[in-house]
C-alpha cells in the first residue's frame, strides 16, 4: 500500500496496537520559508504525528545530488534520524503535507527504496483531506519511543548528472516543475531558466483531481504510458530531486515500473552550468 485515506489511516491509528504499528510524518514544507512547515505542525496536525523537516531531516547539503538544493542524505544518517522520532522496522509510516503529496512524497521514496520493512504511504489529499473527513488535529507535539530502524546502505533507484547526460538519448527524462517553470517563462529559485534539454514537461499537478487526491489507476497509466516508449528507461526529474518523487508514486499507483530518480534534479543540472533548453518542446540533446 503505497496510498492511503483518511478513513482508512483513521481506522489504522484507532486500533489498540496502532501506536507500535503506524508511525505518522507531517512533512509540510513552504519555498523559502524555512520556518512555517514546523509553525504550521505546531499549529494543528494530525493525532501523534511527528514533524520531518525537509531541509534537516530529508536532505544533505553535500548529501547525493550536490549542488542541487535537496541532495539525498546517506542512508545511515537518514535511518539515525527518523530513529530519533520514533520509527522502527516494523512501523507503518504514513506521510502527509498540504500540497497533494507533492512533498510527503519524498519520505515515502526514501523508505521504499531502502526497502524499509514496515511499508510506506502517502494520505492522499493530504492534511485538508484529515480534516474535511472530521478527524480531529492536535496541537501536542508527539512523543517518540525508542526505536531501531533496519534499511539498506544504499540509494539504489537513482542516477547521478554525470551518468544522466551520457544517456539523455536513452531514456525518458520526466519533469515534473510546473509548465512555466519547464518552459523557461519564471524561474523563482534556480540559476538558469528553462529545462534539461530533452526533458517531457510531466507536472505533478496532473496526478491530482480538484480535490488534490490522486487519479484512478486507469487515469494515472494512460497519462504515463503515453509520455514515453515502452521499455525506455524512465528518469523522473523536478527543481531539487522532491517533487520528482511525486511522479514516482503515481506509477506505482498505477502499475508502471519504477522510474530512476535523478535526486541533484534541475538545480544541480543549472548549478553545474549545463545547458538548458527553453520553450514548449523538449529541445535537442
Amino acid at each position: 500500500m503505497s496510498l492511503i485515506s483518511a478513513d482508512e489511516l483513521a481506522a489504522r491509528l484507532a486500533l489498540p496496537d496502532a501506536a507500535a504499528r503506524v508511525r505518522v510524518a507531517d512533512v509540510r514544507w513552504y519555498l523559502g520559508q524555512p520556518d512555517a512547515g514546523r509553525a504550521a505542525y505546531d499549529a494543528g496536525h494530525v493525532p501523534a504525528a511527528v514533524f520531518v523537516d525537509l531541509d534537516a531531516d530529508l536532505s544533505a547539503p553535500d548529501g547525493y545530488g550536490a549542488p542541487g538544493r535537496h541532495p539525498l542524505p546517506t542512508p545511515r544518517a537518514f535511518r539515525q534520524r527518523l530513529e530519533q522520532l520514533g520509527v522502527g522496522s516494523d512501523d507503518f509510516v504514513v506521510a502527509y503535507d498540504d500540497a497533494g503529496g507533492t512533498v510527503a512524497a519524498r519520505l515515502w521514496w526514501m523508505l521504499d527504496d531502502l526497502g524499509h520493512r514496515g511499508g510506506a504511504a502517502v494520505l492522499d489529499g493530504g492534511i485538508q483531506a484529515w480534516a474535511a473527513a472530521g478527524h480531529e488535529l492536535t496541537a501536542a507535539a508527539a512523543t517518540a519511543r525508542p526505536a531501531r530502524l533496519e534499511l539498506a546502505g544504499s540509494w539504489s533507484k537513482v542516477i547521478a548528472r554525470p551518468e544522466l547526460a551520457a544517456r539523455l538519448d536513452q531514456v525518458t527524462l520526466l519533469d515534473a516543475r510546473a509548465p512555466e517553470r519547464y518552459r523557461g517563462e519564471i524561474e523563482p529559485v534556480d540559476p538558469v531558466a528553462g529545462h534539461i534539454p530533452g526533458a517531457l514537461s510531466a507536472p505533478t499537478a496532473a496526478n491530482l483531481d480538484e480535490r488534490g487526491r490522486f487519479l484512478p489507476r486507469d487515469d494515472l497509466w494512460a497519462r504515463y504510458a503515453a509520455l514515453g516508449p515502452a521499455g525506455r528507461p524512465v528518469v523522473t526529474s523536478c527543481g531539487s530531486g522532491v517533487t520528482a518523487c511525486h511522479n514516482a508514486l503515481a506509477m506505482r499507483l498505477c502499475g508502471l515500473p519504477d522510474p530512476i530518480l535523478y535526486a541533484g534534479s534541475y538545480s544541480d543540472w543549472t548549478r553545474s552550468g549545463m545547458p538548458v533548453a527553453t520553450g514548449p518542446e523538449p529541445g535537442a540533446l
